[in-house]
Order: structure tokens, then sequence, then C-alpha cells
């Protein structure tokens, strides 16, 4: 398997990782971090997929996806960090006044994984920030050690995969997703 990260501009590729399999289901659409909550909760169904649409055709785009040849295989969501819910976070704390950029979302499709793909994600999500200007990268993994991680809320990332990619612990934080603690890690760009 050849892995190439793009950014996430081809709405229907996006679709294809991260969106629902009905276009009237109200899935996350990874949007529940980039939107406010009143926001988030009014778009339902098709609109969810209208406004990522939009977000694909924006500059920069949402996040970057990452290919086995045409086929979209992994996504990340990425973005200045001031453009997300966790700018005003009470659980996820600043580590100083950096305009950092927030990587909160790795999904890999299944069938795929277990092959490099979310590493090839990490990797092409930090790139993606540096070409934008981005000072430093943050994310905001589960510390699960060595216990097993039900896929389904494995999407912030792990720990040692992200200290594989040059992340290093910054901060401990007080969330907790599907009872491991978060961290939030950070891989300097100056």
């Amino acid at each position: 398997m050849s892995i190439e990260v793009r950014p996430a501009s081809v709405y229907e590729d996006v679709r294809a990782v991260i969106g629902p399999k009905s276009p009237t289901a109200n899935v996350c659409f990874c949007l529940s971090y980039r939107l406010g909550s009143r926001l988030n909760t009014s778009l339902v169904g098709p609109a969810r997929g209208e406004y990522v649409a939009g977000l694909c055709r924006a500059d920069p785009p949402p996040g970057v996806l990452a290919y086995d040849g045409d086929e979209p295989v992994g996504w990340a969501a990425v973005a200045p960090r001031a453009e997300t819910s966790f700018a005003h976070s009470r659980k996820i704390p600043h580590v100083d006044d950096l305009p950092v950029w927030s990587l909160w979302c790795v999904r890999v499709r299944p069938g795929h994984r277990k092959q490099g793909v979310s590493h090839a994600l990490i990797a092409g999500a930090v790139a993606f920030a540096r070409e934008h200007g981005a000072p430093a990268v943050e994310a905001y993994p589960r510390d699960n050690g060595d216990a097993r991680v039900d896929l389904t809320m494995a999407y912030a990332g792990l720990r040692k995969n992200f200290a594989r990619a040059g992340f290093v612990h910054a901060a401990d934080t007080t969330s907790v997703l599907a009872g491991h603690p978060r961290i939030l890690m950070r891989l300097d760009l100056r």
C-alpha cells in the first residue's frame, strides 16, 4: 500500500471516509469540535453534508485525506485552534498564546487499518498545518497505555502514535474519552 496525503478539498472523498451511509443521518461528520454547539445541533440531515461541502471549498480545507491510489482511506481534521471549540475548552488547557493548530480526529476506513494510514495522516496533517503557517500543532489523544480501544472512540488518536510522530506531552487535561484520560501533546514547528 502506497499512501498519499492530500488536502481534503474533494467533498465526495471526505463523505466516503467520515460521512453517514444515509444522507438524512445526523452523524458527527467531524463537526462537533469545529462548530459551536448551537450551530452543530442545528445542522441536521443533508444540511450537515452541505456545510462540510462548503468547508471543502474553503481555503484552507478542513483537514487532510489519505489515499491508496485514487481511493480515500483516511481522514484527519486539522485547523487553527482558535477556529475550534478547543479555543474555549475548560477541559483542554492552553499551554501558551501561540496560534497553534489542533489535530483532533484521525479516522481510517475499515479494511485499511494497521497498514500505517494513521501515521501518514498525522504526518500529512502536520505538513498541512506547517504549509499554512502554524507555529505548532496540538493533539488531544487518549492516554490508554496498553489497553484496547473501542474503534468508535479511537478518533482522538492514541498517545503512542503521536509520540512516534515527534509530539511531546505538554499538559494534562481533565477530559476523559471512553474511560481513558486525554492529554495535550504538541509538536513545535518553529
